[in-house]
């Protein structure tokens, strides 16, 4: 955690609509490991060598699901280039252009301030999992959680985080809280479908994913001294609205630019500056 001070006590955010006029055009492939040269049509930039370890660097979290194929893996890793690229192309934030995936347990969590962790309604978190996790949250950590839907997905996903706080309560957070203000000043909690849905919902006005999923809850768990530890991003999807900006016009104007983008930013910057 002895980045989190340095890397930013200020963002200043340029206009999405200045910048990103459109998304770029690249689909997802396999996972596999990233290198310098398959960044999937992200540009890349180059960090500063004299503050190389200043940066910040978007941590996606590895986990079990109940699955045969692994849920943490969903939008990766289009997601998380395209959201480190607008985070260094829109923010004064200095950014790593390469984002990485750790599990719980790696000794290299405590180098970074900031996780995230996807898709949870069918997380199953090992003993040793739960034990690292709530130290790293208790020792100055912030996790972002996004893309479940529905009462049976919120059921498993709490069950989880109960085990890792069993005394603490996520907490619904209102939309007068600074996170939906602090950088990009939004009008509503944003709902992000993932971008099929959005397509065949377009014409009916429907962004929720199931029947039992049509509000969008954004939810916090607090430290002993009232620090946000958690955010919990329920029945939204940040991370496709990220993922998919270049495949349709209409759903980066509509979702990526508007609620995806500008949520994920203020959210870091509030991870960052608390």
């Amino acid at each position: 955690m002895r980045h989190a001070g340095v890397i930013l006590l200020m963002i200043m955010a340029i206009g999405l609509s200045s910048h990103a006029q459109s998304g770029r055009g690249y689909r997802s492939r396999a996972v596999g490991p990233l290198t310098s040269a398959d960044r999937r049509g992200v540009p890349d930039w180059e960090v500063d060598p004299n503050f190389k370890d200043d940066v910040f660097t978007f941590v996606r979290i590895k986990y079990d699901s109940f699955e045969r194929w692994s849920k943490w893996a969903t939008d990766y890793p289009d997601s998380d280039l395209n959201f480190s690229f607008r985070l260094q192309q829109l923010t004064s934030l200095k950014v790593n252009p390469q984002p990485i995936v750790l599990e719980l347990t790696d000794p290299e969590l405590f180098r970074y301030p900031f996780i995230y962790l996807i898709e949870p309604g069918h997380i199953s978190l090992r003993r040793d999992e739960v034990l690292a996790l709530r130290k790293y949250l208790l020792n100055g950590g912030f996790l972002m959680v996004d893309d479940f839907w529905g009462e049976w997905e919120w059921e498993t996903f709490y069950a989880a985080i109960k085990e890792v706080f069993p005394d603490r309560e996520p907490l619904e957070l209102p939309l007068e809280h600074p996170i939906f203000h602090c950088v990009y000043d939004l009008a509503e909690k944003p709902q992000i479908p993932a971008i099929g849905q959005a397509l065949a919902g377009r014409s009916a006005g429907i962004t929720w994913e199931r029947p039992d999923a049509r509000v969008p809850h954004f939810k916090g768990i607090f430290d002993d001294k009232g620090r946000m530890m958690v955010v919990i991003c329920h029945n939204t999807d940040l991370g496709d609205g990220w993922e998919r900006e270049g495949e349709d016009p209409w759903y980066f104007r509509e979702f990526s630019e508007k609620k995806a983008y500008p949520m994920g930013i203020n959210i870091v910057f509030y991870a960052m500056t608390h």
